[in-house]
């Protein structure tokens, strides 16, 4: 693997609204302590509450985006703006949990054509088109098995075919707009025993990954999921661009 070296940590939002009581949130400190000392991969970590992205300009200079579990936010524009700002500009996204929700909410709006698409968690009462609907049953606190795309990102980053992750959430796409999502260039790239979508891509873009599921939560924390390392990753890779004191 390749080192990189910079005179400052990659600058990484964390937009969501931190709480003490989303277990993700509480983890990622302790991912940040895992990535720099396992991996020595270093973020300078800003948590943006959602309300506080407002336009472009709230997330201006950083290296990467990670739109964080604990859904529903106090902003929905703001966390769709986060996922549009990430997917325009090239810059290293990952959306887990409710950040992968609106993944798909912000491309079936703005690149789909779907302005009537909506959250269910959000818009409980909306009668327009429920792209996120409500799941059968709730995975929140299970555990399943995902299966990766042969040549997708999440494949060459989780470097199997198969994996088992942890769950917090109770809703998912809904599969009757897959072929349209599909249609309009985004990669579906991992899913259940039952075939329902857990994984998202975006192969053009240098790193746009979404999982239903909480890499956050894997383990101990002690070692870092690898999607989060390759966010972290690609976070560093993006910082080295405009860095003229990085080595490689």
């Amino acid at each position: 693997m390749s080192e990189i070296r910079s005179a400052f940590a990659a600058r990484v939002a964390a937009v969501g609204d931190r709480s003490p009581h989303v277990r993700a949130h509480a983890r990622i400190p302790v991912l940040l302590d895992a990535l720099r000392r396992r991996d020595r991969l270093d973020l300078d970590l800003y948590w943006v509450p959602t309300a506080e992205v407002t336009d472009d300009s709230s997330l201006a200079g950083f290296d990467g985006i990670w739109l964080t579990p604990g859904s529903p936010y106090r902003s929905e524009a703001g966390a769709l703006t986060a996922v549009r700002v990430a997917r325009e500009r090239g810059v290293p996204f990952l959306g887990t949990c409710g950040g992968f929700q609106h993944a798909l909410l912000e491309y079936a709006r703005d690149v789909c054509g779907l302005s009537g698409a909506v959250h269910g968690e959000n818009s409980p009462e909306a009668a327009g088109e429920l792209l996120i609907a409500p799941l059968a049953c709730s995975l929140a606190g299970h555990e399943g098995a995902v299966r990766f795309t042969p040549g997708s990102l999440a494949e060459r980053v989780i470097g199997e075919r198969r994996s088992v992750e942890r769950y917090q959430c109770s809703y998912g796409v809904n599969p009757s707009y897959l072929d349209v999502l599909r249609a309009h260039g985004l990669r579906l790239s991992g899913f259940d025993d039952a075939g329902d979508v857990r994984v998202a891509e975006l192969p053009e873009h240098p790193f746009f990954l979404g999982t239903l599921f909480q890499p956050e939560l894997a383990g101990d924390g002690s070692v870092a999921h690898p999607i989060v390392r390759a966010f972290a990753t690609a976070a560093a890779a993006h910082a080295g661009r405009h860095d003229p004191a990085v080595t490689i």
